[in-house]
């Protein structure tokens, strides 16, 4: 594993959202659309944090509002086979792709002890 990706967050107005990240100093990386979800997707960043904020109506609107943490690993198909081996609650049946940056991103997630949800992903 390389260390952390991003923190997901959910937001029901993400040109809000982005404009309240810029305010604390955050910069716009990408900005995208989710065809499968249905969700406008920007990803902002601050030294060595990267949100990624996705609009949608599903949002807690309280404290433990962040949907998920990403680690970013460098062979995602080997992996998968070993977090399937080990008993982890996976929440995808396979590996999942979105044509995020520049060549796509593989993923996938699993639940942690406290529901919590865990991403794996490699950028292409």
């Amino acid at each position: 594993m390389l260390g952390m990706a991003h923190i997901g967050l959910p937001t029901k107005n993400i040109e809000k959202t982005k404009e309240f990240y810029k305010s604390l100093g955050f910069k716009v990386l990408m900005e995208t659309f989710n065809e499968e979800a249905q969700e406008k997707v920007a990803f902002l960043e601050l030294k060595d944090i990267v949100l990624e904020t996705y609009e949608t109506l599903n949002v807690a609107g309280k404290s433990g509002a962040i949907d998920h943490i990403a680690i970013s690993v460098d062979n995602i198909e080997e992996l998968f086979a070993e977090i399937k081996r080990s008993g982890y609650c996976l929440l995808h049946d396979s590996i999942q792709y979105l044509p995020f940056w520049k060549n796509g991103v593989k993923f996938f997630m699993i639940k942690g002890p406290s529901e919590e949800k865990i991403e794996f992903c490699q950028k292409l």
